[in-house]
């Protein structure tokens, strides 16, 4: 089988770890980059048997068309609620989805939310190498927290300050980056929390894990929740609203305003964290990959 897939991500390519993965398992994966203020890309003229897609939007709605040009089946990747979008992506979704040969979702989550369609759709989250996080050594820094993610509304990083400022004594650690760094530092500043945070940009979340008391999670809404599933791994507790896997995976499940609160009990408590949730191997997982196309 040989694959074209169309992705934003342009970390991913040869050398990423899921790429190699996913690579294995076909004759043949090709990437293209399209991503937002992208002009058109050039589309290698040569057969491809399915053109996949990481999301049913513009990039999936152009992905559609590629197929049709190529006369290949499209598959359509579906890693967000759609019920949290607005109106216009929801309808864009619902056209692109309804064209679609296949679907491949990452949650259960995400599948109640699609539109009516007639095709069947895989459910299959986004594969961890979670021995890696099970393997750390755990030496927790008292009443440390760490955030990671995107800097981005959807996962509302500036709603961790507010719950840091409730949260007497303790120290938030950042990890990731996005379009709301500047807003994120300007508010550091203006709420006199310059030795209370750090921001750290893209980093391995694995030495962080090692010395957070607990993870918070902030999101206004998840597909799944990858950080949350490696921390849980690692032993760390993570406090969360009911998003994306989190309460299936074993996080401490709290309304978004009690956030504060559930974090100074779980660094009182000291208490580890438990991934709850079974995951495929990397063999199984491959296989399921292959199949979702």
């Amino acid at each position: 089988m040989k694959v074209l897939m169309i992705t934003g991500d342009r970390r991913f390519g040869a050398g990423h770890p899921r790429y190699d993965l996913q690579a294995s398992t076909v004759e043949k994966l090709a990437v293209v980059h399209w991503g937002r203020g992208a002009l058109w890309p050039k589309i290698p003229q040569e057969h491809f048997d399915v053109v996949t897609v990481q999301d049913p939007f513009w990039r999936g709605l152009f992905a559609w068309r590629v197929a049709r040009k190529l006369g290949a089946k499209c598959n359509v990747q579906v890693h967000a609620d759609l019920s949290g979008q607005s109106s216009l992506k929801r309808l864009l979704a619902g056209f692109v989805l309804r064209r679609a040969d296949s679907i491949r979702v990452v949650s259960e989550r995400v599948r109640a939310s699609l539109p009516k369609h007639h095709t069947q759709v895989a459910v299959l989250p986004v594969y961890v190498e979670v021995e890696k996080f099970r393997n750390i050594v755990r030496q927790p820094e008292q009443n440390t927290i760490v955030w990671l993610g995107r800097f981005e509304s959807e996962k509302d990083p500036l709603l961790a300050l507010e719950v840091l400022r409730q949260t007497p004594n303790a120290k938030l650690i950042m990890v990731g980056a996005g379009s709301l760094e500047a807003s994120l530092r300007e508010k550091i500043s203006r709420s006199n929390l310059d030795t209370r945070v750090e921001l750290r940009g893209w980093q391995d979340p694995a030495p962080y894990l090692a010395r957070a008391g607990v993870v918070l999670c902030t999101s206004k809404h998840e597909s799944w929740g990858e950080s949350m599933v490696e921390a849980l791994a690692a032993g760390v507790p993570v406090v969360a609203p009911d998003v994306g896997v989190a309460r299936e995976a074993g996080a401490v499940i709290v309304a978004r305003s009690d956030l504060a609160q559930a974090l100074t009990e779980a660094l009182r408590s000291g208490a580890r964290g438990e991934l709850k949730l079974k995951l495929l191997s990397r063999e199984e997982w491959a296989g399921a990959w292959r199949n979702s196309l």
